[in-house]
């Protein structure tokens, strides 16, 4: 049986040229040996499997080549190879110290490759810094580390730095094609590729994966193969997965995910490729951009037909939600239902944002407008008409369809204009019937006399109702400008229409303002009066309002008008409240109650002034303690009742 070289090292590069996917270093250390500016320290720094060891090899054979020219001659004895981690102690730095002094028997260099360099100890980096940074004229240190960061900074500072790059999945795949040629494979670009990708940047790993591809499915190497021995999730899975979520079909996409956990693939691992899935699809949607989707040609045009089939709108949010629940998924309980709930979500996206806004108006927006322009204008005439002729209500349902639409609209917007006489200080809807309108003039006149009747005799239960609730009008209604003040000071308000707002919407809060403007430049001028008063009226009104606030069930407020009686100096009305939250809730019923005096003392000059003096603050007894000293000051026997008995507190 013949002996079995793997690929990493059977195909392993013998000079710079071969070296895959580092053009820039190989160059720049070709030509310092070439132009003899090579420095006597240099560190290779990069991921695992780029080519860093091998690198150090080719350039350690090329030094003493150039004065042999003798490309047989691999000057084996000149070159130290010393792993770090497993010789990183002093005692190892030392000895390697020792051979460092003697010089070469064959060539001119002596090069010493140190492996994973980072894994020295702080001790033996210290007894490695002198010889570094001052070697003899024919030595040179090559370090290699795959983690820089662990390298003490005055190691750093004596070294030339080359850092290496990962492996490009295009340069990876032509580099595996090449072998693949080699050895007789005939291997299809979509199984390199997958290989490629998911060797994530290192050759060596790309080798031994093909490796073991070759192994399992002989000298044909198909995209099928490659999946199902690495057990990968390739781009069709994802397409898949992509072509149901846009046909909204989230009974099978759950059965599809059911299918990926039951093959043995993560639940993070997929929703991770699935956004990266959609960020390929982006990438797509534009030409500049396509060339950086890293997939062969036949791949590259799946992608570009399917991205045809979406928005830019649907993948911003399809990544937005699946880079979400990928960051979740960690600290999820239940990281299955995540990984679903993403999935419905990322089905509805498409149903919420297109179909529901294409499917909305059911009748043209054109037929729609005329309809309620010219509804609109019959609704009014017709409404004048049956205000003169008393006429009783017509009924709606003999409209056809698209005029009843029409109606509700044209009904709304009436609606919101018709309002009751309004205080200043309030405005309050007043309370109306609506009369349907009829379909044509024919209609109107044609309603029985018996329903006219009926609304006769509504109308006089209404009035009948209206006068016998007068005599209680003062303790049932609600305590507010407009029932505070007299008729004659009602009158004086002419009615405000206004318009109602949705607190709902941000563009609400702007059309409130514009309202509450107009509103107060059509408010009324208020009426002046300047009639004498003394402060037993005002006394005499404080305790009538105080009464009104009892009945309407405010009994705290009506405790802070009963606990002061309010003075009179000129115009101005002068109150002393022992603390400043009786004060403010005093100014909170400033404008209803100012609204009152000036009515019922018909004088519009006056002012409230409220004063704090935290000075006449009574102390209250909470405690036992201040309870019982409370007790002691009425009685100072008590405390003598106490001492006797020995009695607690």
């Amino acid at each position: 049986m013949e002996h079995f070289v793997v690929s990493a090292r059977k195909y392993r590069p013998q000079t710079f040229k071969d070296v895959v996917g580092q053009q820039a270093i190989t160059n720049t250390l070709a030509n310092a040996i070439n132009n003899n500016h090579l420095a006597q320290a240099l560190l290779f720094t990069g991921p695992r499997g780029v080519g860093k060891t091998t690198c150090a090899r080719i350039l350690a054979k090329m030094i003493n080549q150039k004065e042999t020219q003798d490309p047989d001659e691999d000057f084996a004895f000149n070159i130290f190879e010393l792993d770090a981690a497993s010789n990183n102690s002093v005692d190892d730095i030392r000895n390697l110290i020792d051979q460092v002094r003697i010089p070469p028997q064959v060539g001119n260099y002596k090069v010493y490759i140190i492996d994973e360099v980072h894994m020295l100890s702080a001790s033996a980096f210290n007894a490695f810094l002198k010889t570094l940074e001052e070697p003899p004229k024919h030595a040179i240190f090559i370090l290699a580390t795959t983690e820089k960061h662990k390298i003490i900074p005055t190691i750093l500072s004596r070294c030339q730095i080359f850092d290496f790059k990962r492996i490009t999945v295009t340069d990876a795949k032509k580099y595996l094609a090449y072998i693949a040629e080699q050895e007789g494979v005939a291997a299809e670009d979509d199984a390199l590729h997958i290989i490629a990708q998911k060797a994530d940047g290192a050759m060596r790993d790309a080798l031994s994966i093909y490796d073991r591809v070759v192994s399992f499915s002989g000298n044909e190497l198909t995209r099928q193969a490659v999946t199902e021995n690495l057990n990968v999730l390739d781009y069709d899975t994802y397409m898949q997965v992509t072509d149901l979520i846009l046909e909204n079909n989230i009974p099978q996409l759950l059965v599809k995910y059911n299918e990926i956990l039951s093959s043995g693939f993560d639940g993070h691992h997929f929703i991770a490729g699935l956004a990266s899935h959609f960020r390929d699809l982006l990438v797509c949607k534009d030409q500049k951009t396509i060339a950086l989707l890293e997939v062969g040609e036949q791949t590259k045009a799946k992608y570009f037909e399917q991205s045809q089939k979406t928005s830019h709108q649907f993948l911003l949010e399809a990544i937005e939600l699946a880079n979400s629940c990928d960051l979740k998924y960690k600290t999820s309980h239940n990281q299955r239902l995540l990984v679903e709930l993403c999935l419905m979500q990322l089905a509805s996206v498409t149903f919420d944002f297109e179909k529901k806004k294409a499917d909305r108006k059911i009748i043209p927006a054109s037929n729609f407008e005329q309809e309620a322009v010219s509804i609109s204008s019959e609704k009014k005439e017709l409404l004048r008409e049956n205000e003169h002729d008393n006429s009783s209500p017509i009924e709606e349902h003999n409209l056809p369809q698209s005029k009843k639409i029409a109606t509700e609209s044209c009904a709304k917007e009436e609606e919101e204009q018709y309002y009751s006489e309004e205080s200043p200080a309030e405005v309050t809807p007043k309370p109306e019937i609506k009369k349907p309108i009829a379909e044509n003039k024919q209609e109107l006149k044609q309603n029985s006399e018996s329903e006219q009747s009926k609304l006769d005799d509504i109308s006089k239960t209404e009035t009948s109702r209206t006068s016998a609730s007068e005599e209680n009008k003062e303790i049932e209604k609600p305590v507010s400008e407009s029932s505070l003040q007299p008729e004659t000071e009602k009158k004086a308000f002419p009615e405000i229409k206004r318009e109602k707002v949705s607190g709902l919407s941000l563009k609400s809060i702007g059309k409130k303002k514009e309202l509450a403007e107009k509103q107060k430049a059509m408010m009324p001028t208020e009426k002046v009066m300047d009639d004498e008063f003394s402060e037993e009226d005002l006394v005499a009104e404080w305790k009538s309002y105080t009464e009104r606030l009892k009945k309407k069930g405010e009994k705290i407020l009506a405790s802070i008008f009963e606990s002061q009686t309010p003075t009179l100096d000129g115009k101005e009305i002068h109150l002393t409240f022992p603390n400043e939250t009786m004060k403010l809730d005093l100014e909170r019923e400033e404008n209803r109650l100012m609204a009152y005096l000036k009515a019922r003392l018909r004088n519009t000059h006056i002012r409230l002034i409220i004063h704090v003096d935290e000075a006449t603050s009574r102390k209250y007894a909470f405690t036992p303690q201040e309870k019982y000293e409370k007790l002691k000051e009425a009685n100072p026997l008590l405390d003598k009742l106490r001492a006797t008995f020995d009695l607690d507190v």
